[in-house]
């Protein structure tokens, strides 16, 4: 069953074919220069990659507005090109995900364009249309400040269609039960094709019931059961990622109370409370979201992350918290999107700070669930805030001091590379960090490693180590009579923290194993431990000796 269950235990690594290795020199990315990169990511430990769309797209919105379900877009190559991808993934034990973007297409999708055509096309019940404009329809936007409204006239089809996002990318009606049964379809392509899984894009919207009429949201549910059994009888081991931004208290709904529905899902409630908690140093709110967002089926697994591709979303903490969060990381108005967000990468907001960097990103490696790493944050890449919205964090690969930082010979690069200051592509490069042993790069490679043999993490039970020294959260997981504990220090300033552990043998204390380093604890004679922690410093502890392999239980 553990074999099945892949994801318990696993590092994501998310990339855009787009921007990430130019084989044949046109300027964009391919599927050819992305597996000739396939070895840098075995080397780093990667266990499945989840690639950005790639499909046939004006890529108006990098790839979200699809044409064409069943092709690659010709600039990244041939469904050959993909086949021999994944086939190369294969080999080196990679698993595949790709975006699922099933909850709009492209305005120039054909089955769009049909539907405006004909209103008694099969087509026209694909999508969501209204005679007149609703009343709410300047309600619900995504992007404020971008997006006006959500309905838009049609000359063509002489009537209003729905578009949650921006109108270029008409919302299909997924409540349609042709419209399911070609999702089915799209997966079972793809499946077919090498795919392991899929990051279902913007899943409450895919759900939601849609229409001129709705007051109230309506979720069909079951639909996701239904996505999660045509995975499971066509492909063994596949999976839905969703991108859920939801409140705890519906996770279970969308992962099902036996698992039946999503097997991962986004923990966005964590993640917007942990930079709350490296803004100010408190805790407590994000010790609440662990614990509120704990609950979850034994075969569910949520994917812990810093960023994405998409701005850092802070929608869920309070108007202090939320100012916190801006003040520390992204002060200027030209860091922040729609009102909500930083549209920042993780190293300009922590300052480049090394400290503050690995402290990230050991916090990211030992949170309840599977880590999830995006390109270039594993050598610490910068933004280029000149460019518009979202696409100053989605710049090209950087990946040694090469013209267009080795990523094409072309001039003109599908997207700007950063070539200047203290991020650009001449101090910040693949090629440098693995020359030097003390690099970023070399740290997350083995933060990696030590992350993959610590299954406690994904298959454990957590809980929180009781501190009377503020700044410092104490984790330890138990799965099959081990255990392990983690202590970060969010605070600028030293932390002395003590506690004692409950110990299997009332009459020897454990002691505890630094996994990363020489610098074990011993139990004091009172039982207890005394640790030290430097600013922004970290801890990862096997309690009791390293023979845990020989004690660990079958259950």
């Amino acid at each position: 069953m553990i074999n099945d269950l892949w994801y318990k235990n696993a590092v994501i690594y998310c990339l855009s074919v787009a921007t990430y290795m130019d084989a044949n020199g046109d300027g964009v990315g391919d599927f050819k220069g992305l597996g000739r990169r396939l070895d840098f990511l075995h080397g780093m430990g990667i266990t499945a990659v989840w690639l950005m769309p790639f499909q046939p797209s004006p890529w108006r919105d990098d790839g979200y507005d699809i044409t064409d379900y069943y092709n690659v877009d010709p600039r990244y190559g041939t469904l050959g090109d993909f086949v021999e991808f994944t086939q190369g993934c294969r080999q080196r034990g990679i698993r595949v995900l790709i975006d699922l973007v099933v909850n709009h297409t492209s305005n120039e999708h054909p089955w769009f364009r049909e539907a405006c055509r004909n209103p008694k096309s099969q087509f026209r019940d694909w999508y969501v249309w209204s005679a007149k404009k609703p009343k709410n329809a300047d309600s619900g936007v995504v992007f404020p400040g971008v997006q006006k409204s959500t309905w838009t006239w049609e000359k063509n089809a002489r009537s209003y269609y729905f578009h949650r996002f921006y109108d270029f990318q008409p919302d299909l009606n997924t409540a349609h039960p042709e419209v399911q049964a070609e999702i089915l379809k799209i997966m079972g392509f793809w499946l077919q094709l090498g795919v392991d899984g899929f990051r279902m894009d913007a899943v409450p919207f895919v759900i939601a019931k849609k229409g001129a009429s709705q007051t109230h949201s309506v979720e069909y549910y079951d639909m996701l059961r239904s996505f999660s059994e045509f995975l499971t009888w066509r492909k063994n081991g596949a999976i839905i990622l969703g991108e859920a931004n939801i409140v705890p208290k519906n996770d279970l709904k969308y992962f099902g109370q036996f698992g039946e529905r999503l097997q991962m899902m986004f923990n966005f409630e964590v993640n917007q409370h942990l930079f709350y908690a490296m803004a100010s140093g408190d805790t407590q709110p994000l010790i609440k979201a662990l614990s509120t967002t704990k609950p979850r089926p034994a075969t569910a697994q949520w994917g812990q992350f810093l960023r994405n591709h998409d701005e850092l979303d802070l929608g869920r903490l309070t108007e202090n918290q939320r100012k916190t969060v801006f003040a520390e990381f992204g002060p200027e108005k030209s860091m922040q999107l729609y009102g909500r967000g930083i549209r920042r990468r993780l190293a300009p907001m922590l300052h480049g700070d090394r400290r503050r960097l690995e402290l990230a990103y050991s916090l990211m490696m030992t949170l309840p669930g599977t880590p999830v790493l995006r390109y270039g944050d594993e050598i610490g890449m910068g933004d280029d805030l000149r460019l518009p919205e979202r696409n100053c964090a989605r710049t090209l690969m950087q990946w040694s001091t090469e013209p267009n930082a080795g990523f094409t010979t072309h001039a003109k690069p599908v997207m700007p590379v950063i070539a200047d200051g203290a991020y650009g592509f001449q101090q910040v490069n693949v090629a440098a960090q693995r020359r030097d042993p003390d690099s970023l790069l070399n740290w997350m490679e083995r933060i990696i490693r030590m992350r993959k043999e610590v299954p406690e993490i994904g298959w454990g039970d957590f809980s929180f180590v009781t501190l009377r020294t503020s700044g410092v959260l104490a984790m330890k997981y138990a799965w099959r009579d081990n255990s392990v504990l983690f202590l970060h220090n969010l605070m600028p300033e030293p932390r002395e923290v003590r506690f004692r552990l409950t110990s299997k043998r009332a009459d020897k204390p454990e002691e505890l194993i630094n996994l990363l380093s020489n610098d074990h604890s011993h139990p004091e004679d009172s039982g207890g431990h005394c640790i030290v922690l430097e600013p922004y410093g970290y801890r990862w502890f096997r309690i009791g000796s390293l023979d845990y392999l020989l004690h660990r239980s079958d259950v």
